[in-house]
């Protein structure tokens, strides 16, 4: 006898998810340049790998940043590359596309001909805190230590 399972369908954890892009937001603002200006860069040495954040576009509430490893000691290892937007009037950030290859969907369904994971927003914005905990924890920047604003 043969069973059907009915796969269910995926559905994202906002508050985790939330709290994830809470968390980029403040490390992003450590690592942001001194002035919100397009075209600023902040770079970050960690070890024999070089980072390095640019603010590409500017509003009243949000900045987009590109978050790119630039160099790098060790042959054949790839440069990440991701497009983030940070809402400062909600104090999220949030990777807006990996590698500018697209807009990444809230929940995917899989299997998938990309196979894209059914969570995948949720894992590259993981992906970015790790990256940004690791560039503030081990890195030599430049860092803007004051993410309040002069406010306690």
């Amino acid at each position: 006898m043969t069973h059907l399972v009915k796969s269910e369908k995926y559905i994202p954890n906002l508050p985790a998810f939330m709290t994830v892009c809470e968390q980029n937001y403040f490390r992003a603002m450590k690592l942001m340049p001194k002035t919100e200006t397009v075209g600023d860069t902040n770079v970050i040495d960690v070890e024999k790998f070089c980072y390095q954040l640019e603010i590409t576009a500017t509003s009243r509430f949000t900045t987009d940043i590109i978050f790119k490893q630039i160099s790098s000691n060790v042959i054949g290892f790839i440069n990440p590359k991701l497009l983030v937007r940070v809402y400062h009037d909600a104090r999220m950030a949030e990777v807006i596309s990996p590698d500018y290859l697209k807009r990444i969907k809230p929940s995917n369904k899989y299997p998938n001909p990309l196979m894209h994971q059914k969570d995948e927003k949720y894992q590259v914005n993981a992906f970015l805190l790790d990256w940004l905990d690791h560039c503030i924890t081990h890195g030599r920047a430049n860092c803007l230590w004051d993410v309040n604003h002069g406010l306690v």
